[in-house]
């Protein structure tokens, strides 16, 4: 997620940088850069008035020590009229950072300035190309259809246990899987890195 301070600093690059990923709605960087201004202005209300608070707090001490209880009921009343003025103000700023940040998430990664724009495929630009290119038979399937024929992944179930976006692999799609991570390890390990298995700790949730 983009950092409010990097879009504050950087805006008109921003918004370039969403115009090359073709972001369908570049207004919504000044709607977010307005939110962050009411933001920090409920911040600064909030922490203005939690300061008198605490200070009319402490002359309350001061006037009831002195013996001037009428003064002392009356900056009461005073301090309980800024704790309903503060509670108001929390509201507020909860309600704002929340609508800040459901904008802030809808943003994407900027591309990098090597990248071109465009909306296609042939608009892409090749950089280099490694390896020499299989030549696939008439009847090969694509990967998603390859997931079904073989059924190795469960995305249902992935999706109650983690949310969208999170596949259980099962099966030859679970082997597959840790067959990928044990040949990275065995290739960077060749390469001189140290693999390290750190202690795992669980905290048992008690009724």
């Amino acid at each position: 997620m983009l950092q409010i301070s990097y879009i504050r600093q950087n805006t008109a690059l921003v918004k370039e940088k969403l115009a090359v990923k073709n972001f369908g709605d570049i207004s919504i960087v000044d709607r977010i850069l307005q939110m962050d201004e009411q933001v920090r202005k409920l911040k600064t209300e909030t922490e203005i008035l939690q300061s008198a608070i605490n200070a009319a707090s402490k002359e309350i001490g001061m006037l009831m020590g002195k013996g001037e209880k009428e003064a002392a009921e009356n900056k009461k009343q005073e301090v309980a009229g800024n704790k309903s003025s503060l509670q108001n103000l929390a509201a507020r700023l909860a309600e704002a950072e929340k609508a800040l940040l459901d904008d802030l998430i809808m943003l994407p990664n900027l591309p990098h300035t090597s990248v071109p724009k465009g909306k296609t495929p042939e608009d892409n630009e090749v950089v280099r190309e490694g390896g020499k290119k299989p030549s696939l038979p008439a009847s090969a399937l694509p990967h998603w259809e390859l997931i079904k024929k073989y059924d190795l992944v469960d995305f249902e179930t992935g999706a109650k246990l983690t949310g969208s976006g999170f596949p259980l692999y099962k099966g030859r799609g679970a082997k597959l899987q840790r067959a990928i991570i044990q040949y990275f390890l065995d290739y960077n390990t060749a390469a001189g890195y140290t693999e390290y298995l750190p202690p795992l700790m669980v905290n048992e949730a008690t009724a």
